[in-house]
């Protein structure tokens, strides 16, 4: 009989705590708030898989539209290896490039990949912006405090 009294017990202590644990979890949450003027965000490209790239360049755009960091987001996608074909003119993300280009995102590309695989610039996409090394840019883009992504 006293184990069963202490055995109640326990079992009316053990979920008493559960539904106070319960109560006092947010019934919805909303993730972080962006309590900061400004961020800074590096996206990059190292595959040349299409979906990759594609996603890669919805993510770019969905942080665009953040209702978070709309207007406080700054951008910068830099491809190297074989990321390169996202800068071809020979695919099919010109139009998405273009977009993002428009809301004010940084198009990059390695120039150590362009000049190692001898890749004629006149077939990659005329308005993207050369830097010097892609893991170079991440480096220092990340000394300065850019989030880095890597999808």
């Amino acid at each position: 009989m006293k184990n069963l009294l202490f055995s109640l017990f326990a079992l009316t202590v053990l979920c008493a705590s559960k539904l106070v644990f319960a109560q006092s979890v947010p019934s919805e949450f909303k993730g972080a708030e962006a309590t900061k003027s400004h961020y800074k965000a590096l996206y990059y490209l190292d595959d040349a898989d299409p979906k990759k790239i594609k996603g890669t360049l919805r993510n770019i755009d969905n942080a665009l539209e953040d209702v978070r960091l709309k207007g406080k987001v700054e951008i910068e996608l830099v491809a190297f290896s074989d990321g390169v074909a996202v800068y071809d003119k020979s695919g099919p993300f010109e139009a998405q490039l273009l977009a993002l280009q428009k809301k004010g995102v940084i198009l990059a590309q390695c120039n150590n990949t362009v000049m190692e695989r001898h890749i004629d610039k006149a077939t990659l996409f005329p308005f993207i912006s050369y830097v010097p090394s892609g893991n170079g840019e991440i480096i220092i883009r990340q000394a300065e405090g850019w989030a880095t992504i890597h999808p």
